[in-house]
């Protein structure tokens, strides 16, 4: 069975103010031409359909155009809500769309319920894990613990005692939308931490034969079986090195380790590339050998001890297209404020605050009990936004 894996195309987004719908649409006819093109039995779309839980009216247009044109190649497509979706609005008429072959699973009571589609060596089961916000579904599924790997476990459990009743030989598929450990992430997903813990072991799905991520926006092999289809396109600079594509995944008959799976990159349309530059403003205007980025998206780090006058129009005369500036000067390294950006660079927004607290009573670390405390604060406010979009 030939399956296309993709996630993540946060519809309705824009880069740096610039809209992003007509790449979008761009990427999603290419998505069909593929689909026709490789004979693909089934799409799998891992989370994240839209960038809001209320999706800008264009971007609905563009969903529903989508869904029209996958019916209409008669090719069934599952897809899941992920951390960016409202999962009662994405699941709003599944039960009717899912006449035309599209199923949408965004209910996490029906994570034991698989598609099951069928080719000459057996049946396939797939299976749509969407996003799972702990403390929203802990209950729901049983879990005995408030975390990602706990209600992972617990949607895994159902799986798997879905699968145990099935026919020897049959295959299984996961469409998750999870932050897994060994996964590397970009600047432009919503952090999803809870309780400090955002990663979840790779080995939640063992005894899988494929299992198609989304949320982490580059393309990743975790393992064989485990592979993170990344976005199709860029959303933040962070992602300026990222190769975007979609993974074909061709799924052999059953075997003693799994099924058999052979996968491929198939990639995707680039709007314009990104290119970051660092340096000095006159240097960066001269330089010949930046002449490949004059007509990429641009984030220019200027070094310059002072800041020079009018850095963005002066960039612009060379790279018309320069989005973001940002200003880095050189220091010495005696200089206090020289490692200000490099320490809060990577850090999510709870080590940021601990950082604060011990800065404020005069560099006394947390203990682990005020830590809890202030991952608790975090967590309840996560919630709190996450409970406001499912009942807008």
């Amino acid at each position: 069975m030939r399956l296309l894996h993709t996630s993540d195309w946060h519809l309705g987004r824009s880069f740096h103010r610039v809209g992003l719908l007509g790449a979008q649409a761009a990427f999603l006819d290419h998505l069909v031409a593929t689909v026709r093109e490789h004979r693909v039995d089934a799409v799998l779309v891992a989370g994240d359909v839209y960038d809001r839980a209320v999706p800008p009216l264009p971007a609905v247009e563009l969903f529903d155009t989508a869904l029209h044109r996958l019916a209409e190649a008669g090719v069934p497509t599952l897809m899941i809500s992920g951390n960016h979706d409202s999962a009662r609005r994405l699941g709003v008429g599944a039960g009717l769309i899912e006449r035309a072959g599209i199923h949408l699973r965004t209910d996490p009571d029906g994570v034991g319920t698989p598609v099951v589609l069928a080719d000459a060596h057996g049946d396939v089961a797939l299976y749509g894990l969407p996003y799972l916000e702990p403390a929203l579904v802990r209950e729901r599924l049983g879990a005995g613990k408030s975390g990602h790997e706990a209600v992972l476990t617990a949607a895994m459990d159902r799986v798997r005692a879905d699968l145990a009743g099935r026919p020897a030989g049959t295959r299984s598929v996961v469409v998750a939308h999870a932050f897994v450990a060994g996964g590397a992430p970009s600047d432009s997903e919503r952090d999803i931490t809870v309780g400090g813990v955002s990663a979840v072991p790779a080995g939640i799905f063992d005894g899988v034969d494929y299992v198609a991520l989304g949320h982490l926006h580059g393309s990743q092999t975790l393992t064989p079986r485990v592979r993170y289809s990344g976005s199709p396109l860029a959303y933040s600079f962070s992602e300026a090195d990222h190769r975007k594509t979609m993974w074909l995944v061709d799924l052999g008959p059953a075997g003693p380790g799994g099924a058999d799976l052979d996968a491929e990159r198939l990639d995707c349309p680039v709007p314009r590339p990104l290119a970051r530059l660092r340096g000095r403003l006159d240097d960066l205007l001269a330089d010949p050998a930046l002449a490949p980025h004059e007509g990429s998206w641009v984030e220019a780090t200027l070094t310059d001890p002072a800041r020079p006058a009018d850095p963005m129009n002066r960039l612009a005369e060379r790279f018309p297209h320069t989005l973001n500036l940002v200003f880095d000067p050189e220091r010495t390294d005696g200089d206090p404020g020289a490692s200000y950006a490099q320490r809060l660079r990577d850090r999510s927004d709870q080590q940021i605050a601990e950082d604060f607290v011990a800065h404020v009573r005069g560099g006394a670390a947390l203990d682990g009990a005020e830590r809890a405390v202030l991952y608790g604060a975090f967590d309840d406010v996560r919630v709190d936004t996450a409970e406001r979009e499912v009942g807008r």
